[in-house]
């Protein structure tokens, strides 16, 4: 058989059922005849937006695949790439290469070459009979460690060379270590000793499915818990316990406990210095941290930690609800005083947003838009994402996510337009779920014309964008150029855009109508029809934040 369809054979071993790709390469129709599903994408980096979202949300047990044509197919993938590898997300990349003649020729564009920074792992094929180790050693770097984008390019005249129809593909592997028992020890010790530790989930949380045993070990430490927001819904922000989420926003609970925890434990979280993150420089004042990681390459980075457990965030959650119930046996009975002292600080944080979250004027608020949206669904049955800038600030503080993987966050870099692919994905990963995107009406300028892609792919998600006719954050940092040339000024009708394209679109001007106008929007997506809402909003510049 020739290599493309050993590609695609190889694929289905890997239990690929969705190929996410923008035309032209040989793999496309090969998986096509093997029953992989293949979706065509406007543009690429949408396209690996879908697959990212596949790949966060089956945990690592499936991987998204993306493939493209050499040349500008492979330019345009660059920034896909480099988003997935900033959020370490579990991906592999078949690109096609010029032929193997033409591979260092200038100005041949080369993914072997520029891929270097943005990815896991990057290797080029020369050799037919090389290709079932390269693809087994993309799945398994996706699948282990710290996960992230893994490429394997194929030079076009590669495709049509024969390999045995007797071949045998190993398939993947995952595997997972632990932390040294002394180490857990240690922590254990120092978390039943502290007069109030803080637990910090990050995205490793979700990676590692460690939800109950992040629960457990709360509960039995009767501790609070914040995530970052790449790791938000890993424990349910309902839960008597829970700080919600830190980002560039956050609660005003939060702020009171990052000032007051002696013990700060981060599980599956790296700890970066982002302005989309907690600012750690601004509480830690002396506090122990005990640093729970699989990647070595995050202890000791941007903050000094004080203990490190290296290793899966379930097996080290496990070890640790031993190691501590050995110690106190069971809870020691703060958890009440704990969490009216939380509930307290949450009550007065969200009478100082009340007004923008129930804002009777017009133009509408969009904190108004999120609060009634929150109401309005099935949070257990509704995975939402944000875009970058003033919809994921807006958006981190107020939804309080109850189940796990119902929220994709995102923000160590902020490309716009990221949420519509992940909104797909999610989409095409949960078909029975609520799948929606808060996005901008800059964002939409990005990757619109991928609402094209939801409608003709039958992948009915639920966008709602809030259109101010400008770039909100921007204006603070804009002033001279907003008022002599309306540098932020940005304007259009998404809407009837969406319903050129095929979908439901509606603009909503009158704040009575948020609710059944969502009420609308969701009707048409379990109808199998992709809706697209317009709010017209206020420029809205603030955010919670301390």
């Amino acid at each position: 058989m020739k290599v493309s369809q050993a590609i695609a054979r190889m694929l289905k071993q890997e239990q690929v059922d969705t190929l996410f790709a923008y035309p032209v390469n040989p793999i496309i129709d090969a998986c096509a005849a093997e029953d992989i599903r293949t979706v065509i994408v406007r543009q690429e980096r949408t396209g690996l937006h879908m697959a990212d979202s596949v790949g966060r949300l089956s945990s690592g047990s499936r991987v998204g695949v993306f493939t493209m044509q050499y040349g500008p197919g492979v330019e345009n993938s660059f920034g896909g790439i480099a988003q997935s590898f900033s959020e370490s997300v579990p991906l592999v990349v078949l690109p096609s290469g010029y032929s193997r003649s033409q591979t260092n020729v200038r100005p041949s564009f080369s993914a072997l070459v520029n891929f270097q920074n943005i990815a896991k792992s990057v290797e080029q094929v020369t050799l037919a009979s090389e290709v079932p180790h390269a693809i087994r050693r993309a799945f398994t770097q996706a699948r282990n460690g710290r996960p992230g984008p893994c490429v394997v390019e194929f030079p076009m005249d590669i495709y049509d060379e024969e390999i045995p129809d007797t071949l045998v593909y190993s398939t993947s592997i995952t595997a997972c270590s632990a932390p040294e028992p002394g180490a857990v020890h240690d922590a254990a010790k120092l978390l039943v000793e502290a007069r109030l530790p803080l637990l910090y989930a990050g995205q490793g949380v979700h990676y590692a499915m460690a939800w109950n045993e992040l629960r457990e070990l709360a509960e039995l430490l009767e501790a609070p818990v914040t995530t970052s927001i790449e790791g938000k819904s890993a424990f349910p922000e309902t839960h008597p316990l829970s700080l919600q989420s830190g980002g560039r926003a956050y609660s005003g609970e939060l702020d009171q406990f990052l000032h007051k925890a002696d013990v700060v434990f981060g599980i599956g979280a790296s700890f970066t210095r982002t302005p989309y993150g907690i600012p750690w420089h601004r509480y830690l004042k002396g506090q122990t941290v005990i640093q729970g990681t699989v990647d070595t390459a995050d202890l000791h980075k941007d903050i000094c930690v004080d203990l490190a457990l290296v290793g899966d965030a379930r097996l080290t959650l496990g070890m640790l609800v031993e190691e501590v119930r050995r110690l106190i046996g069971k809870p020691r009975g703060r958890a009440i005083k704990l969490a009216k002292e939380i509930d307290r600080l949450h009550a007065a944080w969200i009478s100082t947003w009340r007004h923008k979250l129930e804002c009777p004027d017009a133009p509408i608020n969009p904190y108004r838009v999120i609060w009634e949206l929150s109401q309005a669904v099935d949070m257990k049955n509704t995975i939402i994402t944000h875009d970058a800038g003033s919809p994921r600030d807006q958006l981190t503080p107020f939804w309080r996510t109850e189940a796990p993987l119902s929220y994709i966050g995102w923000g160590k870099t902020t490309q716009l337009g990221y949420g519509l692919g992940l909104a797909m994905g999610a989409k095409l990963a949960h078909p029975d779920k609520l799948c929606v995107n808060w996005w901008g009406d800059a964002a939409i300028g990005f990757t619109g014309m991928d609402f094209e892609t939801a409608v003709r792919e039958r992948i009915p998600i639920l966008s709602v964008l809030s259109n101010n006719f400008c770039m909100a954050i921007e204006l603070d940092v804009m002033k001279v150029s907003t008022e002599k040339y309306r540098s932020t000024d940005i304007s259009g009708d998404y809407a009837a855009f969406a319903r050129a394209m095929g979908g439901y679109g509606e603009r909503i001007t009158d704040p009575a109508e948020i609710v059944p106008a969502i009420r609308r929007g969701i009707a048409k997506t379990e109808e199998g029809i992709p809706a697209l809402l317009e709010f017209i909003t206020s420029k809205e510049e603030d955010i919670s934040t301390f």
